[in-house]
C-alpha cells in the first residue's frame, strides 16, 4: 500500500481544482496547470477542499502510479498557491551570469558566451553568481536548473562551476610531490 497515495491533499482557498475524464486541472494565484492522468487505473475523487486517490483496478502498475499521482498533484496544488524556487551557486574565477533581454546570459571560460533563453512560466534573477530560478512548475523549474547545472558541473578539485544552494561538493586532494 501507498503511504503517500493515502494522503489526502488539502485545496488551499482561492485554488479551484476539477478533473474532467483524465484531464486534472488546478487553477490558483500563480498560474494554472493542467494533466493529464491514467485514470483508468487510478481514481482521482474531489470532495469539497480534499482530494483523495483510489486504485480503480488492483495491479502492479497501479499501486506504482498510486503515490506518483499523489505527488503530482500535491505539486500542482503547491505550485499554484506558492510556487517552487530554485537557487544555483556559480564558483570560479572569471564566471559571470546575468539576465538580458529575457535569456540567461552565462561566461564560463568557454571561448564564446553562453546564452540560454528563460522558458515562459518562469522567473529568474542572477546577481553576484547566484542565480535564483522561480515559478509555479515544479518540473520545468527543476528542468531548468538542472539544465543550467549540465553547462559547467561542479569539479571536485577545485569546487568550480555550478552547484545548487544546499548541494555540498566532495572535494579531492590533488597530486603529492614526492
Amino acid at each position: 500500500m501507498s503511504r503517500i497515495g493515502k494522503q489526502i491533499v488539502i485545496i488551499p482557498a482561492g485554488v479551484t481544482a476539477t478533473i474532467d475524464k483524465s484531464f486534472f486541472t488546478v487553477t490558483g494565484p500563480k498560474g494554472n496547470l493542467e494533466r493529464d492522468f491514467k485514470t483508468d487505473l487510478i481514481g482521482i475523487v474531489i470532495n469539497g477542499n480534499e482530494i483523495t486517490f483510489t486504485l480503480n483496478k488492483i495491479t502492479i502498475e497501479s499501486r506504482a502510479l498510486w503515490g506518483t499521482v499523489a505527488s503530482h498533484v500535491k505539486n500542482m496544488v503547491v505550485g499554484v498557491t506558492d510556487g517552487f524556487t530554485k537557487k544555483l551557486i556559480l564558483e570560479g574565477v572569471g564566471f559571470k551570469s546575468e539576465i538580458k533581454n529575457g535569456k540567461l546570459e552565462l561566461a564560463l571560460g568557454f571561448s564564446h558566451p553562453v546564452s540560454m533563453p528563460i522558458p515562459d512560466g518562469l522567473t529568474a534573477t542572477a546577481e553576484k553568481n547566484v542565480i535564483t530560478v522561480s515559478g509555479f512548475d515544479k518540473e520545468l523549474v527543476g528542468s531548468f536548473t538542472a539544465k543550467v547545472r549540465g553547462m559547467k558541473k561542479p569539479e571536485p578539485y577545485k569546487g568550480k562551476g555550478f552547484r545548487y544552494d544546499n548541494e555540498i561538493i566532495r572535494r579531492k586532494q590533488g597530486k603529492k610531490s614526492a
